[in-house]
């Protein structure tokens, strides 16, 4: 491909995309496109911000409390690696809340506060609403229009610019919006991206906006009469201060004649972007004025300004306030900033307009604020809080719960590029749960019925961790207590929402927590990252206290027990370590636990029916058999349970899961994972010296000692190896350091 040849084929590509886009159009072109469409082109910023939440969709995911809408747009696909939202469907579903309370009442009135402890991913959300903004304004649905005012060249028009007719004498132009770039003398935009709208006489809007919208079957935009509600700043906005001026210029210039104004309207698409702070802009806590003016026209020696505004003074409104119209602003900790250089939105965030010494603005935008905990509380000890309290909307954004989500912030951002080294198994989730387990609370007792009262204050962090996770009630208690605590799961998890000191709120934070595992892939000790290294790094954080505050908590039945959670996060690395090696050597398969539990469960179903079953091998009707039944129970049963009420119990759990999954085939290790844990490790306790025995084989392969196992042996450790490999993602190095530390703990 030659080089001429290229560029003619991008440039008649990016010729196509201009022209599919619309990008430029009069503005009777543009009243078309409206009239097509009225309720795009009619929404004001709230309505396009819940539209930009709506086109990405929405998910339903698992949640302590049963399950909760996910919106797609905080996935922020293709984005960045850390720009995901991992967790937060509260958060989500409360911004979409309150966006569609600002759509009923047609304006935006309130600021949404997002307000939590540092790090809790509060400017996580807001960039993933942005990033959605910029690709749905790319979208025809999510298209934006703004004015602009164009001024032909002399050399086209005859008299003075902007009036005439054509110089070769075939008639007036309709418009000069598609004039080419040398018959034009100057073009003005409009800073505020003034919707295209606002160049018809308002009276006349309204009556166009109500007709467009009642031919599309959306009412007349009240509400009432159908699902579109018209918003205060499109049915009743004006034009800005430049733009009227203009505006008013030339309809004198031209004596009242209308249509001889819009020639000069030139409609222009444009795209929502965070770079260019268009339509959405982020305000850091500095002291400077977010919205200023500056004056573009001086006096009549400024030849390339248009003979109708000589005697005209134009300004220019310029700031973050202005680069944010028709979109959302972010005011990321709001309340570091002195009270005073705030206070205008205690008037902005009700009436939508800012007063400038020349003219008043009147804008159209999302307000979306964050503020850490800890400047929130000293914001609602000063005498001014009563007076913005009517026009903040409070959105709480805790830590995260649940381990399994803070890890997914981990595993998208700590990868072997960005460490230098290769990821182990279990490296971020040890952090993950070591993290999760710093911010419980425990739970009140007081707050439950006397009967539960007991087994509520018995809970320890690691049981609420997995309770909360899994919806695992602990393995020592019996079937009926098992059940009491999963009905109590969602009143566990929003125990303390009401309270200002709520779960979630102290805790180690993500980005504490990255910078664990970035500094645990330093460790000179290991190949990898690994749950090891992982481990120090939690123990050294634990040794500076005067840097981290949440350790200075005091301990309180288990919780807050920062190091005691490193062992804890500890435990349950082996855990999953000696499972993935157990299974890796193939000793059982996992067939073979699931038909032990298939026959077992048949015959309890008879059992408590009180029904005879077929014997395999006579072929006879026969009572189900006890002592299986009981040789089963003797491993899988808790201490102390009855038999005949485990029986019943197992049953009434398969019920209750065919009731809410009737289409589904029956898994019992989904069903009933403590009974498969119990089985796995009842097996491996039987065999624990073969399991020690094997496990010195792989470290005897992994070192300089290969040569003393037999062929046998090696194939053994090799096919170990590969499953841990292939299933698990380990690699020998992890693989050995892993083994080693089990060795250490449980088989020594």
């Amino acid at each position: 491909m030659d080089a001429k040849g290229y560029l003619q084929e991008v440039g008649t590509q990016v010729n196509a995309d201009f022209v599919k886009n619309r990008s430029i159009l009069s503005f009777e072109e543009y009243l078309s496109l409206f009239l097509n469409d009225p309720r795009a082109q009619a929404r004001n910023a709230a309505q396009y911000l819940r539209d930009v939440m709506d086109h990405f969709g929405t998910q339903t995911v698992p949640h302590p409390t049963g399950t909760i809408r996910r919106f797609k747009v905080f996935d922020a696909e293709g984005s960045e690696r850390d720009g995901r939202v991992a967790g937060q469907e509260e958060v989500q579903n409360a911004i979409y809340r309150v966006l569609g309370n600002f759509v009923r009442a047609g304006r935006i009135n309130k600021l949404i506060l997002l307000h939590g402890p540092n790090g809790s991913a509060k400017s996580t959300l807001v960039n993933a609403l942005k990033a959605g903004m910029e690709t749905y304004s790319r979208q025809p649905q999510g298209a934006l229009y703004r004015i602009a005012w164009v001024f032909p060249s002399e050399k086209l028009i005859k008299g003075s610019i902007g009036f005439g007719e054509r110089t070769d004498g075939s008639g007036e132009l309709t418009t000069f919006a598609h004039l080419d770039a040398e018959s034009i003398d100057l073009r003005m935009p409009c800073e505020l991206r003034d919707h295209p709208l606002f160049a018809m006489p308002p009276g006349e809007r309204r009556k166009v906006l109500e007709a467009a919208l009642k031919k599309k079957g959306l009412g007349t935009g009240d509400g009432e009469s159908g699902d579109f509600i018209l918003s205060d700043y499109v049915r009743d906005g004006e034009l800005c201060s430049k733009c009227r001026r203009i505006y008013t210029a030339l309809l004198n210039s031209y004596n009242g004649d209308w249509l001889k104004v819009l020639r000069h309207v030139q409609v222009e698409r444009f795209y929502v972007s965070r770079r260019y702070q268009v339509a959405t802009v982020t305000v850091e806590p500095q002291m400077s004025v977010d919205a200023i003016v500056q004056q573009i026209t001086a006096d009549r020696t400024q030849l390339n300004v248009p003979a109708p505004l000589h005697s005209t003074v134009l300004f220019e409104p310029h700031g973050p306030l202005v680069h944010a119209n028709r979109g959302l602003i972010e005011y990321a900790d709001l309340l570091k900033r002195p009270l005073e250089a705030f206070k205008y939105l205690l008037g902005f965030s009700e009436t939508a307009e800012v007063p400038l010494e020349p003219f008043v603005l009147q804008l159209d935008e999302v307000l979306i604020a964050s503020s850490n905990e800890k400047h929130l509380g000293a914001f609602k000890e000063l005498p001014d809080f009563a007076s913005f309290k009517g026009r903040i909307e409070l959105v709480r954004v805790p830590y995260l719960r649940r381990y399994r989500t803070e890890q997914q912030i981990y595993d998208a951002q700590v990868s072997a590029t960005t460490v230098g080294k290769h990821v182990a198994p279990h490296a971020t989730e040890v952090a993950s749960m070591w993290a999760v387990l710093t911010r419980l609370k425990k739970p009140i007792p007081d707050r439950y019925p006397g009967d539960v009262k007991e087994l509520i204050d018995h809970v320890t962090p690691v049981e609420k961790l997995h309770l909360y996770e899994e919806g695992a009630p602990p393995d020592r208690l019996s079937l009926a207590n098992t059940k009491e605590l999963r009905k109590l799961r969602e009143e566990l998890f929003t125990e303390s929402d009401a309270y200002p000191n709520y779960e979630g709120r102290v805790g180690a934070s993500a980005r504490e927590i990255k910078t664990a595992l970035f500094n645990a892939a330093q460790n000179p000790d290991y190949k990898c990252l690994n749950g090891l290294a992982v481990l120090e790094e939690l123990e050294a954080i634990c040794k500076d206290k005067s840097v981290y505050e949440y350790l200075l908590q005091e301990v309180m039945d288990g919780y807050h027990d920062h190091e005691a959670f490193v062992r804890m996060a500890e435990a349950e690395y082996l855990d999953r370590v000696d499972t993935e090696v157990r299974e890796s050597m193939g000793l059982v398969s996992e067939g073979q636990y699931r038909e032990l539990v298939e026959r077992y469960i048949q015959g309890v179903s008879h059992w408590v029916r009180g029904e005879k079953m077929r014997n395999r091998i006579t072929g006879e009707m026969e009572k189900p058999d006890e002592q299986r039944m009981q040789e089963v129970e003797a491993i899988v049963m808790p201490k102390g349970e009855d038999a005949a009420e485990f029986r019943r119990g197992l049953i009434a759990s398969i019920g209750a899961h065919r009731l809410d999954n009737p289409d589904a085939t029956m898994d019992y290790p989904r069903i009933f994972p403590d009974m498969f844990k119990r089985l796995r490790d009842h097996y491996f306790e039987e065999r624990k010296r073969v399991l020690r025995k094997n496990k010195e084989n792989v470290l005897k392969y992994l070192s300089e000692d290969r040569g003393m196992l037999t062929p046998r042996e090696q194939t053994q450790v090799q096919s170990t190896l590969k499953t841990m490999a292939e299933r698990y993602g380990y690699c020998e190095h992890c693989a050995k350091d892993a083994i080693l530390f089990l060795m250490k703990k449980r088989y020594a």
